[in-house]
């Protein structure tokens, strides 16, 4: 099962337990959150074995869709991923800012940014990749926790992206040191980059939080670039 299934079951397993400590002070019946847990525990096996964890992923990315911070911290960190990738000359193909945009794009996880890594994929399938490639990549997958940290001096999310360079320096013999070492380098790189180019980050946040196209992202970026000339 996934994180977030198993979250929600431990969840749901509380519950059911502080209700039927209570209950009987409330005249609850018993019946009532038995029933209810063996529902939300079917559900949520069917979206471990059937969904891929989709469906907990939309629960939880719409629970904290509420929040503004949340949604701001998500623009901000899909952000740094696009500039880096545009600066490094990585083609970006999309971006998803929530769970229900990353499964309409059939995206997996909760969204974020779909760039062109058919040469990445092609080497690694080889055996055999440049260590500037690797390290182009490697930074960009860490260029969202750089964004966050830079704008909220710390970071809530990449997991994910932790977990994509950390199974790809394994799959290419890193020791688990060497790719702790491999993060922090990439992730300072990220971080230089940003800075140095921070008006359009700027405006490539402003343009991904009206939503804009792939391509009027890029152009934002560009008019910035020619600004600071």
């Amino acid at each position: 099962m996934s994180r977030i299934s198993l979250n929600l079951i431990a969840i749901l397993v509380f519950v059911m337990t502080i209700s039927s400590l209570l209950g009987p002070l409330f005249h609850i019946s018993p019946t009532i959150p038995a029933t209810l847990t063996f529902t939300v525990l079917g559900i949520a096996t069917l979206d471990a074995f059937s969904l891929q964890g989709k469906g907990g992923n939309l629960l939880i990315d719409w629970i904290a869709g509420f929040s503004p911070e949340h949604r701001e911290r998500i623009i901000h960190h899909e952000a740094g991923h696009f500039l880096v990738a545009y600066l490094l000359g990585i083609p970006v193909m999309s971006y998803t800012l929530s769970a229900w945009e990353a499964l309409k794009q059939k995206q997996p996880g909760q969204g974020g940014v779909s760039f062109d890594d058919g040469e990445l994929a092609s080497q690694l399938e080889r055996g055999t990749i440049a260590a500037q490639k690797l390290d182009r990549y490697c930074t960009i997958w860490m260029a969202g926790i750089a964004a966050e940290m830079l704008v909220y001096e710390n970071s809530e999310g990449g997991a994910d992206d932790r977990s994509k360079l950390s199974m790809v320096l394994t799959n290419l013999g890193f020791s688990a040191s060497a790719c702790e070492q491999k993060q922090r380098f990439c992730t300072l790189a990220a971080k230089t980059l940003l800075q140095e180019n921070w008006l359009s980050y700027q405006a490539l946040v402003k343009a991904m939080r009206e939503r804009a196209s792939v391509a009027e992202c890029q152009n934002a970026i560009a008019e910035a670039c020619e600004e600071t000339v």
